[in-house]
């Protein structure tokens, strides 16, 4: 079926890889840094996106495309480009990262009935991230731009759209729509009501395609796939299927995982975004993860490493230490103006080495109370992926599997978000030209069987189970004597 070629913009720079269509194999791939305005290392918030073409030129310099017969797009999601009648832009993108929009996503929240009714209209709560309310910022700050705005576009969209020489069709795809407040995973519309609720006059939002279904070809008749999100590219990249979830370890915690229909969710907990193949991915957040390690090996006079070196010489429960992780408040359960809490201290328990393993065990139980929310739901969580460079720490591939309560895949280190671009190029690339039947190649209904990219499997031991229950309890005794009700209804 020839090769394929994946390109993935995210804030900070382009990355591209070629690969066989059959297999997946990486042949080629190039990066580039983007171009920083203003001379500065602080991380932008908008950007003119022709910086995305001139990066991506950069990075596909010498040859790195050439005999490609298919493109998919992956692009950092939240981004908003709004466009004039003739299709320029009347400002510079604002991208994920831009968050002037607080005030505008509390008044929508408001506007609607509050979590419930956005929940209901479109499975997710404004966030300031979201272009649903970077709308309502422009039309509040920026109102002459706002009156020129007649379409919005995604960061990818416009990607997509650039290399196809700017048709008249504009596309998406519901991955990336599913991520602006005003397109529903369960119902597969938009809502220009929430446009004009947000911006005060519709716009033209782009044609949803479906997960194979080419953008477009260029003149050349190179095909152009319908592109996606960053996060749903890397799912696509890291093959996740069901039963599989994914539990991110930034400074704050993101958990997801592959269902076969959209959640809807009341309390807002649950984000409900599509993915690139027809399923769900549904969202919990928490706002602590490794920061509550960073903290603790502040406070012991150590860093990470030296934090996971210490933890390992406690014991599961760390004595009686609880540490409820909450220290920039929580978003699971919902305490947004709570702060941590340290409970259990005994003189036999105030050592160096239990403080360190209750701060991973507080950090890990809140990532499963996460999980249980979905799992509550229904959702099948076999698998969890454990993302991140800190799920290297000895003490967090020791605590997981019990804590978690799956076997844990440590994927290795790879560009999967351009991966996954690459993938949906090649599914594309079966689908439109009759290859879908040959091995390995996919279907019109299911992406190429490319081989895993390696990762690490930790099993959980024969004893785990009844140790990560009993550390598990302590901590919710901890957790619900200390915020009573909070998450009753998570």
């Amino acid at each position: 079926m020839g090769i394929v070629a994946g390109i993935d913009s995210s804030a900070s720079g382009t990355t591209v890889v070629v690969c066989d269509a059959e297999t997946g194999a990486v042949l080629r791939h190039g990066h580039a840094a983007h171009p920083v305005s203003g001379g500065g290392e602080a991380p932008q918030t908008e950007i003119d996106p022709q910086a995305w073409l001139m990066s991506l030129g950069e990075a596909a310099k010498d040859g790195v495309l050439e005999g490609v017969r298919a493109i998919g797009v992956s692009g950092q999601r939240h981004g908003m480009l709004a466009m004039d009648a003739g299709g320029a832009l009347v400002r510079p993108a604002l991208l994920w990262n831009d968050k002037r929009a607080q005030i505008q996503a509390a008044d929508l929240t408001e506007a609607l009935g509050g979590p419930a009714g956005w929940a209901e209209a479109v499975g997710a709560v404004p966030q300031a991230a979201y272009p649903v309310a970077k709308l309502r910022w422009l039309a509040q700050h920026e109102p002459a731009a706002a009156r020129r705005t007649a379409e919005v576009l995604l960061p990818h969209d416009w990607l997509v759209w650039q290399l196809l020489g700017r048709p008249q069709r504009r596309t998406t795809d519901r991955g990336d729509a599913s991520g602006t407040g005003y397109w529903s995973a369960a119902t597969g519309e938009y809502r220009s009501d929430l446009v004009k609720l947000a911006l005060g006059h519709e716009v033209a939002l782009p044609e949803v395609l479906g997960p194979a279904e080419p953008a477009g070809q260029t003149p050349e008749g190179l095909l152009i796939s319908a592109g996606t999100g960053d996060n749903m590219a890397a799912a696509l990249g890291l093959g996740l299927g069901p039963g599989d979830a994914v539990v991110s370890l930034g400074a704050s915690g993101t958990v997801f995982a592959v269902h076969g229909e959209a959640l809807s969710d009341a309390s807002g907990t649950i984000t409900s975004f599509a993915d690139a193949t027809g399923r769900h991915l549904p969202v919990v957040h928490t706002r602590n993860a490794v920061r509550v390690l960073r903290g603790t090996a502040e406070l012991l006079g150590t860093d990470l490493a030296g934090l996971s070196a210490l933890a390992m010489r406690s014991t599961p429960g760390s004595y009686g230490l609880v540490l409820l992780p909450y220290l920039e408040g929580e978003r699971t359960p919902d305490l947004p103006h709570t702060a941590g809490t340290l409970a259990g201290l005994r003189r036999e328990s105030m050592k160096p080495e239990h403080m360190a393993r209750a701060a991973f065990e507080g950090m890990l139980c809140g990532l499963a109370d996460a999980l249980d929310v979905l799992r509550g739901r229904g959702v099948e969580v076999r698998r969890v992926f454990l993302l991140g460079p800190a799920g290297e720490l000895p003490a967090v591939r020791s605590m997981a599997p019990a804590l978690l309560g799956a076997r844990i895949v440590l994927p290795q280190p790879a560009e999967y978000a351009a991966l996954g671009a690459a993938r949906q190029a090649a599914w594309s690339l079966g689908a439109v030209y009759g290859s879908a039947s040959r091995s390995g190649a996919g279907s019109a209904a299911e992406p190429p069987r490319w081989q895993p990219y390696g990762h690490e499997l930790l099993e959980p031991g024969e004893d785990d189970a009844p140790i990560g229950q009993a550390v598990r309890q302590q901590y919710a005794a901890v957790r619900d004597q200390t915020h009573p009700g909070a998450f009753s209804g998570v």
